[in-house]
């Protein structure tokens, strides 16, 4: 059995994220997806869940930190292409995210990151490793 991944991001309006990701073409499980979590799918193995603030909060003993003033963590998701991370952050910039840091381009690795509606950074990215064409050093 493979491992799968979940990530449970909270956010302040479940509907405005379910919309925003959706515009993103991105899909929810309906099966776990509800008034309260909504289930992202990014591929067989991996999900997002987004669950409401309220929600979330009752499975932390601390606060929920505020993704707008300190990162917690980076989502990191692939594409196919440079082309494709590249639309992809255009079209959340259009969505209303916020671009965030810089393009990084090292030839064999191309990212865009930007902040989504509640602040949380998603790191787009494309890779072209093979055995003739190794991963930089610095991403591991």
């Amino acid at each position: 059995m493979n491992t799968k991944v979940f990530v449970n991001l909270p956010v302040k309006d479940l509907k405005k994220s379910m919309d925003f990701f959706s515009n993103l073409g991105f899909s929810f499980n309906p099966q776990f997806t509800d008034e309260k979590a909504a289930c992202m799918e990014l591929n067989s193995d991996g999900y997002i869940m987004l669950l409401a603030e309220p929600f979330f909060k009752q499975f932390i003993n601390k606060d929920i930190a505020d993704a707008t003033k300190s990162t917690e963590v980076l989502v990191a998701i692939s594409a196919d292409s440079k082309e494709k991370v590249n639309e992809r952050v255009e079209k959340a910039l259009s969505l209303g995210a916020i671009e965030s840091g810089t393009v990084q381009d090292l030839g064999n690795m191309y990212s865009r990151s930007f902040s989504d509606l509640d602040g949380h950074i998603w790191e787009n990215m494309w890779m072209n490793i093979s055995s003739e064409n190794p991963a930089p050093n610095q991403y591991y």
